[in-house]
C-alpha cells in the first residue's frame, strides 16, 4: 500500500518567506551603482576601468578563496556582496592612482576590514573606506593627487600615474586639478553648484553627478535595500552644522548648500554609511548615528588639516555602532520606562 505524504508539514520559524534576501539587496545596490559607475568611466576614461577592474579582481579573488576554503553557506561572489565592495573602494580613488595600489588597498579592504572579522555580516567597519583609509596613511601623495575631468574625446588618455611600477616614483607628467573642497580650503574659491551637480568638477571616480547618486538613493530607499533615515540625517545634520558656522564665520564657511553636493557625502550618504552590518539596528540610533556622520563631516572639513572628512566621519561612527545599539535600546514592549531603566542598569 502506497504511503500518502502528509497534509501537514510542520517546520521551524520563519513561516513567512522574502525574497529580500542579502543576494536580492546586494544586486540592489549593484544596479544602482552602475549610472555613478558609467559617469565616472565617461568623465575619466579608460583610467576609471583599469581601477575598477583591479579592485573587483583585489577584493573578488580573496573572497572566492574564503568562501571555497571555509565552506561558508553565503556565497559572498555570486550574491554580489564581494562586488559592491569592490566597486565602492574604486570609486573613492583618485583616477590617476597607480593600479598597483589599487590592488593592495583592495586586498587591504577585503582582508583587514572583512574577512579578519568572519566575512559578510561581521565586520565593524566598511570594507571599502578601511582600504581607503589604509591608502591614504601609506600613499598620502598619490590619494591627493587629482586629474582633470574630460569626456568621450579623450576617452583612452591615461590620467596620471596609473602604470607606474610598484615602489618606484613614476616618470610621468601629468596635469592635475584641485577639487572643489581643496580650491576652498587652500585658494578660498567656491565651485558653482551647477558643476557639483553635473560632476564636472576633479575628484574621486565617484564624485560625479550628484543628481545621480541622489536618483540612485531614492530608488535603494523605494525597494527598501537602504534605510532613508541614514542619508537623509546625513543630509541635514550637514546643512544645520554648516548653517551654524556660515552664520558665525561667513567669510570661511560657505553656504551648506555647498557641502551638500561637494566632495564624496552623497556617495557616503547613500552607499556607505547605509550599510546595514555597521549602522545602527534601532530607528533612534540611526538618527545618532546620522547626525554624528553628518557633523563631524562638516568640522573635519572647516577646521581639519584636510579638506574631506566623510571617510574618517563613518569609519569613526561605525566604531561608535555598538555604543549606540545599546544606549537607543527601545523598551520592551509592556514594561514601564522606570522597569526598563532598571533592567538594563542591572544587566550592566
Amino acid at each position: 500500500m502506497k504511503r500518502q505524504k502528509p497534509r501537514l508539514l510542520l517546520t521551524t520559524s520563519p513561516f513567512i518567506k522574502s525574497r529580500e534576501d542579502t543576494a536580492f539587496m546586494m544586486w540592489q545596490v549593484n544596479y544602482a551603482l552602475l549610472p555613478v559607475v558609467l559617469a565616472s568611466i565617461y568623465f575619466f576614461g579608460i583610467s576609471a576601468i583599469l581601477i575598477m577592474l583591479v579592485s573587483i579582481i583585489g577584493v573578488v579573488v580573496p573572497e572566492w578563496m574564503y568562501s571555497k576554503r571555509k565552506g561558508t553557506p553565503v556565497n559572498t561572489v555570486r550574491d554580489g556582496s564581494a562586488l559592491v565592495t569592490a566597486l565602492l573602494f574604486a570609486l573613492t580613488l583618485p583616477p590617476g592612482i597607480p593600479l598597483w595600489m589599487a590592488f593592495v588597498g583592495a586586498l587591504v579592504a577585503v582582508l583587514l576590514g572583512k574577512l579578519i572579522f568572519g566575512g559578510l555580516g561581521y565586520n565593524p567597519f566598511n570594507p571599502a573606506l578601511v582600504g581607503r583609509a589604509f591608502l591614504q596613511a601609506a600613499f598620502p601623495v598619490a590619494m591627493t593627487t587629482w586629474s582633470p575631468y574630460g569626456n568621450l574625446s579623450n576617452f583612452f588618455e591615461i590620467r596620471g600615474a596609473n602604470f607606474a611600477i610598484p615602489f618606484l616614483k613614476a616618470k610621468v607628467d601629468a596635469v592635475t586639478m584641485a577639487t572643489p573642497l581643496a580650491q576652498l580650503k587652500f585658494d578660498h574659491q567656491l565651485t558653482r553648484l551647477s558643476d557639483l551637480l553635473l560632476g564636472s568638477t576633479a575628484g574621486s571616480l565617484g564624485e560625479t553627478p550628484a543628481i545621480l547618486i541622489l536618483l540612485a538613493g531614492v530608488y535603494l530607499a523605494l525597494r527598501k535595500v537602504i534605510n532613508w533615515r541614514i542619508p537623509v540625517g546625513i543630509f541635514l545634520s550637514v546643512y544645520l552644522t554648516a548653517l551654524v558656522l556660515h552664520w558665525l564665520h561667513p567669510e570661511r564657511v560657505p553656504d551648506p548648500v555647498f557641502h551638500l553636493f561637494a566632495g564624496g557625502l552623497m556617495l557616503g550618504a547613500v552607499f556607505m554609511a547605509t550599510d546595514p552590518v555597521t549602522s545602527p539596528i534601532t530607528q533612534r540610533g540611526v538618527w545618532i548615528f546620522s547626525a554624528g556622520i553628518g557633523f563631524l563631516v562638516v568640522i573635519i572639513r572647516v577646521y581639519g588639516g584636510l579638506p574631506e572628512g566623510v571617510m574618517y566621519a563613518i569609519l569613526l561612527m561605525n566604531a561608535l555602532t555598538p555604543l549606540i545599539n545599546q544606549v537607543a535600546q527601545p523598551p520592551i514592549y509592556g514594561m514601564r520606562r522606570k522597569e526598563a531603566r532598571e533592567k538594563k542598569r542591572n544587566a550592566s
